[in-house]
């Protein structure tokens, strides 16, 4: 057995000579801006009959044509996404929309652009196909995490950050935007599967056989639609860019071994033509089976080398600097880093597997952030003694070291109450120089985007506090069970007061209502207006939106209990 070939590409580069400019002045690793470029806007066309639009926004819109009519596979972010994907299939066919199926939770946020077109077979209800877990999957996303959710996505997708300029955005490695300018003001159009599975199932729609596998991958509600007839698979498993096993952005677990199972079904079905629900198609036997075999290839080495790693006693630290990707798979755009990282998705595989202690001593009872970092600042012979050495790495272009000290620096600020306040303006001016320097020269737009971001924050160039604090979208509360959205009162719960609803414990249990001392009448959409900071509870009780059956009063300093600007008093 030969030495594995290391000089696969670093996740970020120490070298400026990486950097380049693009058309509206972003500067950003070259690699990047050329992947970026495979992202331009256009209807792919694989075989007759099929039309996948790409760089519509982050996601694919598929159409495949069946003597009944087309089925259109996922549907973008939001209305206007998808009436554009809709107007250029409607240059090629007239037929009407006979079904929709859905690949994941995702990218279902636009179906409702897809009424006007519909004509079923039988003259009933639009068939809508998706796994059973796609409404759940949804409500998790918006009700408990949708503060952190919103959050990471913002980062993660560049969200924020201008269209020109030397921080412009550089695309989010798999589409060049998350949302599209045009397609403002992305109105919410989803509807739920009519259709509804969990194991593997054959139909036939719009007069096509087709055959939906459940294929977990960036998410446990993941499908791969395959079209025996056609040759064709359709799927969310195969990326334009080495698979996210951890997403920046913050997401559960993505288990590797999953998804080698998927992706080796997929090499079972010998497709002619392979579409995802990002990037373009792939055409011909040969060149999907070497492009999936080495995709498959690339996470099962991540996964063993960890494991690997993890028996040898490695730490994290060990393990990140250890597990490399062989060069034979920086031959291939599906296999590189233009998403995210290997050394965050080795953390990850160990973190899911064996969880956050890695064996290092130190870690595991480590000192309050701050306190560690005045310590260190301290020992280093105090603040200017670091600033000093922080200035000498990054003139050095040691980027890591430079991070390292930069944040120091900012987090060891006594004064401050919060990190993402913490540190003097030129230590914070310092650090952003630091994030800006590593994401113009990584390859991974999550990496880029989350950096820039985070640089355009600390120096007060962005307000992002809205995302500190948990989120409530109106549609979500008004498409969901009113109880949904009660119940998740429970995680923003401060636990200093004593009180109860039933609150005990420093909890919010949640409950029926029925045995209640206290409780308030109102309708879904002042709920939602509420939840989403459009009114304040205090002056819709005022109102008469909102009716008290108890003593108001103690109602209000109850629900003052809960971390939410609209209901506290």
């Amino acid at each position: 057995m030969t030495r594995l070939d290391q000089r696969y590409p670093p996740s970020f580069s120490d070298d400026a000579s990486v950097i380049a400019t693009d058309r509206h002045g972003q500067r950003a690793h070259r690699d990047a801006i050329t992947h970026n470029d495979r992202f331009e806007r256009k209807l792919w066309s694989p075989r007759p009959g099929v039309w996948c639009m790409v760089g519509n926004g982050l996601s694919n819109q598929t159409f495949v044509e069946g003597p009944q009519g087309l089925i259109a596979i996922d549907t973008g972010e939001c209305i206007e996404e998808m009436a554009h994907a809709l107007a250029a299939v409607r240059q090629h066919s007239a037929s009407p929309i006979a079904a929709v199926i859905y690949t994941h939770f995702h990218y279902v946020g636009g179906t409702q652009a897809v009424l006007p077109f519909v004509k079923t077979a039988d003259g009933g209800e639009l068939p809508i196909w998706g796994h059973q877990r796609i409404v759940a999957n949804r409500l998790r996303m918006s009700a408990e995490v949708s503060g952190a959710a919103a959050r990471g996505m913002a980062h993660q997708f560049g969200i924020f950050l201008p269209t020109q300029g030397p921080d412009g955005l550089v695309g989010t490695g798999l589409g060049q935007a998350y949302r599209r300018p045009d397609h403002a003001p992305y109105t919410p159009g989803f509807l739920p599967p009519t259709h509804s599975f969990e194991a593997a199932t054959e139909a036939t729609i719009a007069g096509l056989r087709v055959v939906m596998t459940p294929a977990p991958s960036d998410c446990d509600d993941s499908i791969t639609i395959w079209f025996p007839e056609l040759g064709l698979c359709v799927n969310n498993m195969v990326w334009p860019t080495l698979f996210n096993v951890f997403p920046i952005r913050g997401e559960e677990y993505r288990d590797p071994r999953v998804l080698l199972a998927g992706l080796d079904h997929i090499r079972g079905l010998q497709a002619d033509y392979l579409l995802g629900a990002h990037g373009p198609p792939l055409s011909g036997k040969g060149a999907i089976m070497a492009e999936v075999t080495a995709y498959r290839d690339s996470i099962q080495f991540m996964w063993d080398q960890t494991v690997r790693g993890i028996n040898k006693g490695l730490t994290l630290g060990e393990l990140c600097d250890s597990v490399k990707l062989p060069a034979v798979f920086a031959r291939s755009y599906f296999t590189s880093q233009y998403y995210g990282v290997v050394e965050h998705h080795v953390r990850q595989i160990h973190n899911g597997l064996r969880g956050w202690f890695d064996g290092d001593e130190s870690t595991l009872f480590p000192l309050p952030p701050q306190e560690r970092a005045t310590r260190l600042v301290a020992g280093f012979g105090g603040a200017d003694a670091v600033r000093s050495q922080a200035e000498q790495a990054l003139a050095d272009d040691d980027l890591r070291w430079a991070l390292e000290l930069s944040a120091w620096l900012v987090q060891s600020d006594a004064s401050a109450t919060a990190r993402v306040d913490a540190g003097s303006q030129p230590d914070r001016a310092r650090l952003a120089t630091v994030l800006r320097a590593i994401g113009q020269r990584t390859t991974a737009a999550n990496i880029r985007n989350w950096c820039l971001t985070r640089a355009l924050d600390l120096e007060g160039k962005l307000d992002l506090n809205r995302f500190r604090r948990h989120r409530f979208s109106p549609s979500d509360v008004l498409a969901s069970p009113p109880e949904a959205f009660v119940h998740t009162l429970r995680v923003i719960l401060d636990p200093g007061e004593q009180v109860g609803l039933h609150l005990r414990n420093g909890i919010a249990a949640i409950t029926d209502g029925t045995q209640a001392q206290l409780a308030i009448e109102l309708d879904l959409p002042t709920w939602a207006n509420i939840l989403s900071g459009k009114v304040r509870m205090s002056e819709a009780m005022a109102s008469g939106e909102v009716k008290a059956i108890g003593d108001s009063a103690r109602i209000l300093a109850l629900l003052a209990c809960f971390d939410h600007p609209s209901l506290g008093l």
